[in-house]
């Protein structure tokens, strides 16, 4: 990922060190079949989250909706949410994508929303 971060002297703490945020939304209404219950998501995180991101994230409940394209109806759902920053190393793209890949399997979902950005960190 050379060339896509943030300048070390862009960061303003001299602790902190360019680190990509990722946040994902893992929806949870699976069509079909009753929404992904705290158990079954506690099981993915142990499982399939914490080994891709093992220095560290947060997960949040979110309230979130979005447009189906195929009818254009407005569809409501609880989310989870996943934030994590990670120091930049090549195997990182790999694993955000493993995890998405992971919970479109294993929930079928038709996407996972992710968000990437370049921040200054430190921990």
């Amino acid at each position: 990922m050379p060339g896509e971060t943030v300048p070390p002297s862009a960061c303003l703490l001299p602790a902190q060190k360019p680190m990509l945020v990722a946040e994902l939304f893992f929806g949870r209404n699976i069509p079909g079949r009753a929404p992904v219950s705290e158990a079954e998501w506690a099981d993915f995180v142990a499982r399939v989250i914490t080994p891709n991101f093992p220095d560290g994230f947060t997960v949040f409940d979110g309230a979130g909706q979005w447009r189906d394209p195929q009818g254009g109806a407005v569809v409501r759902e609880p989310p989870k949410i996943l934030l994590a920053a990670a120091y930049p190393r090549p195997d990182l793209k790999d694993r955000i994508a493993a995890t998405i890949e992971a919970y479109r399997a294993r929930f079928p979902q038709k996407s996972v929303g992710v968000l990437t950005r370049w921040e200054c960190g430190a921990f």
